[in-house]
């Protein structure tokens, strides 16, 4: 495939468009990593729950295994304090839950502002360059294989009414006597309209 235009200005602006398309999608890149950043600082709290979870089912452990040695409500009094050990397990659970949430949505929020606009941008940009690089490629195949009728046939079915009007003769007219300066100019401008060097 012919990726750019022989012509330097059209090269050029398909070389700025590549890279603007290229700025674009790393853009989104940042502004989603930046997003995802953002949305995880909110699992503090939920890593705060934990963290008081575990100190607070650490702490009515101790408590219950200090209560059992106590004699006659030793055993009691141990289950009781297993309840508060149980009730810090729970919030270590809410925590986690909530951290695990929080995750969750700044992973798909990253991921839906990387690929919503690179979508964008493979549906809008990406075909037209691909049509570009196919078109460019046959008729450079063409021209190289000096099929200069063909390159005229096509010209004259391609080209605008305005383009064949600029002609000095009637192109077509010209094309069918096999005319060599009618039929090179046909081929020229469709090569040139199609990014190849003549």
């Amino acid at each position: 495939m012919k990726w750019y235009a022989d012509q330097p200005a059209r090269m050029a602006r398909q070389v700025v468009a590549d890279l603007l398309a290229v700025a674009w999608a790393w853009c989104w890149v940042v502004v989603a990593l930046a997003a995802g950043d953002a949305v995880r600082e909110l699992r503090a709290p939920g890593d705060r729950l934990v963290d008081a979870g575990r100190d607070l089912g650490d702490t009515f452990g101790e408590a219950a295994a200090n209560a059992r040695d106590v004699p006659l409500v030793g055993g009691r009094l141990g289950e009781a304090l297993d309840r508060g050990r149980d009730a810090g397990g729970t919030l270590t659970e809410a925590g986690a839950t909530q951290v695990e949430a929080v995750e969750t949505g700044a992973l798909w929020l990253t991921v839906a502002l990387v690929v919503v606009p690179v979508a964008f941008l493979l549906v809008t940009w990406l075909p037209l360059r691909l049509r570009f690089a196919r078109r460019a490629a046959a008729l450079r195949r063409l021209r190289d294989q000096g099929r200069v009728d063909l390159l005229a046939l096509r010209a004259l079915n391609g080209l605008s009414p305005a383009d064949l009007a600029a002609f000095p003769v009637d192109p077509a007219e010209g094309w069918r006597r096999q005319d060599p300066e009618v039929v090179e100019a046909l081929a020229g401008r469709l090569l040139r309209a199609g990014g190849v060097r003549p």
